[in-house]
């Protein structure tokens, strides 16, 4: 993992990580250099836990000063989310809105059970493109292409039916007040509930994004033939850890994908239906579906979590719904920014 450790809602921590931030002399645990005993004795006692030192501070100065840079302001990025959603957001402006969001979701997923995997897939997909703006819900026009003809997207996410009743019962009970962004979020959650998963607390105050990103859809989802380094550098450029990766990516314990034998196969070929750890237990077998699923499985240093969740159901739980807190974070817009759309497939003013 090549990042600073970031902690939620920890000041303190934050703190100390910007402390030694713009000291190019040390290195945090994760990245890939070689530890200097004669510069660790230089080092007080209380943070030789969390730094190590440079074998050359000359030779890595330039490279390791850019890469904490950003991942400083990435820190900062994550306290600030934290300040601006709230899981009461619409207590008094709509405080019917998560029964209706709720209501939709255990109809649609009683009509089809995959139903329940393809809302949390746009969730996810939602929030690693951009952020979690509901840009991923724009239809293409002629002078404007969104992002579902990404190629991670086309003839593959779905479930944008069930997103347009939502919103429009949720317009005529309380119009222009929740957005698109937020109702893909509590689906998300409650999708899961349904097939038998954990729940958590949807934090909530997103606006909806004015446009969309056909590039960014095509780079930053993760590939299903990717590699583990791979992937936990694809989760570290949206703040999260190589530990939440392996969580999330339990959302594959749901659902199907496009297989070249079959239109579509099951992630989780146990119990394709229910929210469990049988998709852990699968690579435990060596029977993940994707090349990306058997890669958390492989040799490498993931293996333990794996292993872990594999025979810890509730384990997992409480790391998956950790997880998609923090993912729900990713760069929402606030304030003024954005709009709240009155149609989930258009910006207002078209």
């Amino acid at each position: 993992m090549a990042s600073f450790p970031i902690v939620e809602d920890s000041a303190g921590e934050t703190q100390m990580l910007l402390q030694f931030a713009f000291t190019p002399a040390w290195q945090p645990k994760g990245l890939s250099m070689v530890i200097n005993t004669e510069c660790m004795n230089n080092v007080s006692e209380h943070t030789k836990f969390s730094l190590f030192c440079f074998k050359s501070k000359q030779q890595h100065m330039a490279s390791v000063f850019l890469s904490t840079i950003s991942l400083v302001f990435l820190l900062f990025a994550v306290a600030s989310t934290a300040e601006y959603l709230s899981s009461n957001y619409y207590a008094s402006s709509c405080p019917g809105a998560l029964s209706t969001v709720r209501r939709a979701v255990k109809t649609a997923v009683a009509k089809e059970k995959r139903m329940g995997a393809s809302l949390l897939r746009l969730h996810f997909h939602d929030c690693f493109v951009i952020g979690c703006d509901g840009s991923v819900l724009l239809d293409d026009t002629d002078n404007f292409r969104g992002e579902k003809t990404a190629l991670p997207n086309s003839d593959s996410l779905r479930g944008f039916d069930v997103i347009d009743d939502i919103k429009s019962q949720l317009e005529s009970l309380c119009p222009r007040v929740v957005s698109c962004a937020d109702i893909l979020a509590i689906a998300a959650r409650d999708a899961v509930v349904e097939l038998g998963g954990p729940g958590w607390i949807v934090e909530l105050g997103r606006r909806d994004s004015l446009t969309a990103s056909l590039t960014e859809a095509n780079t930053d989802l993760p590939a299903p033939k990717a590699n583990l380094s791979s992937l936990i550098n694809s989760f570290s450029r949206k703040g999260l850890t190589a530990a939440e990766m392996v969580a999330l990516s339990g959302a594959h314990t749901i659902g199907m994908a496009k297989c070249p034998s079959m239109p579509l196969c099951n992630l989780d070929s146990s119990t394709p239906d229910v929210f469990d750890n049988g998709y852990y237990e699968n690579l435990i077998e060596h029977n993940g579906l994707l090349i990306s699923d058997q890669e958390l499985f492989n040799g490498g240093p993931t293996d333990a979590l794996v292993v872990d969740y594999s025979t810890n159901s509730a384990s997992f739980f409480v790391d998956f719904s950790k997880a998609m807190v923090k993912m729900g974070r990713i760069s929402p817009l606030n304030g003024t920014s954005g709009e709240i759309r009155t149609s989930c497939r258009k910006v207002n003013r078209d």
